[in-house]
């Protein structure tokens, strides 16, 4: 019998307009091997990448995020990589907008864009689109935090009492994303699960082939612990202390993520070196995890077990690919 996995590597990759422009994506959890195999793709059929990744697009945060550096993109061409100052926010609608400008550009110059990156919710919103919700209201957003900060788990439960169809979509421990569901349901006076249902704008104008990579856990937890504490020895330290010093500050929304928020604590006395290894590696492992859990659920994906630079994987990528290219 198949596994879901299995089944899902069975089915064609998802076709939005059959005779579009080719658009390949390459996802999958942090450490597999995306950069890699984006390059070789890039490389072999001309192609550009786009940052699929909601941390890289952030400048300065360069060790943390395994930003690849210039000197190793080979002359290719990456788009959407250090576009905001830490400081700035960013949605996915954002993000959506933005990339779906740069495919547009890409294409246009008879080039294959590429996506390439961990973070599916950004990737989700380029194809398939965001429900069109009100603007950020920061005054709102205070009270809220407030709120949440006097009773942790107070603002999931007044979701549910305002849209319990959306709450039960939300864990109660995602305050951002119930934050924002809030945020929808009082300034528009309807529940954002009603919103929702009233359709989005998906990526017209391409066929899209959606490349997942699944290496095994045994294999990619070593790993990921092996290159977190390799970043706490070369550098990660210092480029908090030069964000810092450029007069951001420690509650910058790039801070909250792992490696980040454990390199924080170091410098602040809380962690020291081997603590702050260990919960970096820690969460890392379970970032992995949630990333696999949600591209799991990702229609059309075709998965690929292994690394990106495993011999196997690179001849189907390839070969996947250049069977795209000629329908």
């Amino acid at each position: 019998m198949q596994t879901e996995t299995e089944k899902s590597a069975s089915r064609e990759p998802t076709t939005r307009d059959a005779h579009g422009l080719p658009l390949v994506a390459v996802v999958g959890p942090t450490g597999s091997g995306k950069s890699d195999l984006a390059l070789l793709l890039a490389e072999e059929f001309n192609g550009e990448i786009v940052n699929c990744d909601s941390l890289q697009v952030f400048r300065y945060f360069d060790i943390g995020t395994a930003k690849l550096p210039l000197c190793e993109r080979r002359g290719i061409p990456h788009h959407l990589i250090d576009i905001l100052n830490p400081d700035e926010l960013f949605s996915a609608g954002e993000y959506a907008r933005l990339a779906r400008e740069t495919l547009a550009d890409i294409s246009k110059r008879g080039k294959l864009p590429i996506l390439a990156g961990g973070t599916g919710f950004y990737l989700r919103a380029l194809l398939d689109g965001l429900f069109a919700g009100p603007s950020r209201d920061q005054p709102l957003r205070d009270r809220l935090a407030a709120r949440e900060a006097r009773r942790a788990g107070s603002l999931h439960r007044l979701l549910t009492r305002l849209d319990s169809t959306a709450a039960a979509k939300i864990h109660a421990n995602d305050v951002p994303k119930v934050m924002r569901a809030l945020e929808v349901c009082l300034v528009t006076r309807r529940r954002v699960s009603e919103l929702f249902r009233q359709g989005r704008e998906a990526l017209a104008g391409y066929r899209t082939l959606k490349l997942g990579l699944l290496p095994d856990r045994d294999l990619l937890y070593p790993r990921l612990d092996a290159r977190c504490a390799w970043m706490f020895e070369n550098g990660l330290i210092d480029e908090v202390r030069h964000i810092l010093s450029l007069g951001f500050s420690a509650a910058c929304k790039p801070f909250e993520s792992h490696g980040y928020k454990q390199t924080l604590q170091l410098l602040n006395g809380e962690l020291n070196l081997r603590e702050a290894i260990f919960y970096a590696q820690r969460n890392t492992r379970n970032y992995a995890k949630r990333q696999l859990t949600w591209f799991r659920r990702e229609s059309g994906l075709v998965w690929l077990k292994g690394f990106g630079d495993a011999p196997e994987v690179r001849e189907m990528a390839l070969s996947r690919v250049s069977a795209l290219l000629t329908e």
